[in-house]
């Protein structure tokens, strides 16, 4: 059975106070709905500052979503991590952990805007130096011991719930991001297909003595969006994946590789390009992914369209994928 992911950053660049708080619950809502039906993680992630009104505080949603839910897995794919007090972090995970039953999965990452450094007056020349301070710190502080911390002894309590400790993944595509994962016997998460950086992350667990994984995009990732017409859904509708496809390129210099990279300028291009993709049920059944990623509210889309997206998928796609693995 294919891994299924409904991805929420809340985007809507034309909010009100009202709209974006009714956009919110819905996604609650939604989320709870794909629980219902099987639908195996929530995807969200973090960003600051951003005109567009970009979620900035993932955690805070995915508590929200494991009080509606009661099975799915909730990725925060990814925190930029220099950006959080690390102990504060350790807490926060740690609840949400007990909250839910173990089912919060965390990507560290670094990030690649200096304009959010600046916001929380973060040094983006020591980001690497924090990375590596915030994991250290959060392994240790999900011991319920005692420890070193910035030339004082602190505790973090309460412990969490998984053993030895929360999903905590590193993730970059970077070597040095490979190398902090195998140094600390962490999970590897690549931001693109890179299998070479997969090599490299395993010749060092290897080398460190240490044991760890590689949750590897896969080469084709698209996002979805389900409608009966893809047609009148991209004329109506296209303009919102647009938005989301150029604030991303806004933000990617060349050597940010990233699983979500567009190039297109018009909706034109980018339904040509098959990185954002409208398809009917029996084109969503076709398309053989290893992972399935709805986006139901890409862009600002509005709610209802959203809505009539994720119960196609979950009415008329999901079960056929269960009879295909059946």
């Amino acid at each position: 059975m294919p891994v299924t992911v409904v991805r929420f950053n809340l985007v809507d660049p034309d909010a009100t106070p009202a709209s974006l708080s009714a956009r919110y619950k819905a996604a609650v809502e939604m989320a709870a709905y794909a629980d219902d039906r099987g639908i195996t993680t929530v995807q969200t992630e973090e960003h600051h500052g951003v005109a567009n009104n970009w979620l900035p505080s993932p955690f805070a949603f995915a508590g929200a979503v494991f009080g509606a839910t009661r099975r799915l897995a909730v990725t925060v794919s990814a925190i930029i991590g220099p950006l959080h007090d690390p102990l504060r972090l350790a807490e926060d995970i740690a609840v949400l952990d007990l909250l839910s039953g173990g089912r919060l999965v965390t990507v560290a990452g670094i990030g690649y805007r200096p304009e959010e450094y600046a916001l929380f007056d973060v040094d983006w020349k020591r980001r690497g130096r924090l990375q590596d301070e915030l994991l250290e710190t959060v392994l240790k502080a999900w011991t319920g011991e005692e420890f070193e911390y910035r030339g004082r002894t602190v505790r973090v309590t309460p412990r969490p719930y998984s053993e030895p400790h929360p999903l905590l993944l590193v993730g970059g595509s970077s070597k040095a991001a490979a190398r902090r994962a195998a140094r600390l016997g962490l999970p590897f998460f690549p931001s693109a297909h890179l299998p070479g950086l997969e090599s490299y992350y395993k010749e060092l667990l290897v080398e460190y003595g240490t044991e760890g994984w590689t949750m590897m995009p896969a080469a084709e990732t698209p996002l979805l969006h389900v409608a009966e017409d893809p047609d009148r859904a991209w004329a109506e509708y296209g303009e919102h994946f647009l938005h989301e496809a150029r604030t991303y390129a806004s933000w990617q210099s060349g050597d940010i590789r990233s699983a979500v990279k567009s190039a297109a300028t018009t909706v034109g291009e980018l339904r040509a390009e098959g990185v954002y993709r409208i398809v009917t049920p029996d084109e969503c059944v076709a398309q053989g992914l290893a992972s399935y990623v709805l986006h139901p509210l890409s862009g600002g889309m509005p709610v209802d369209e959203g809505w009539r997206s994720l119960h196609l998928f979950c009415e008329n796609v999901l079960p056929r994928l269960k009879d295909l693995e059946g």
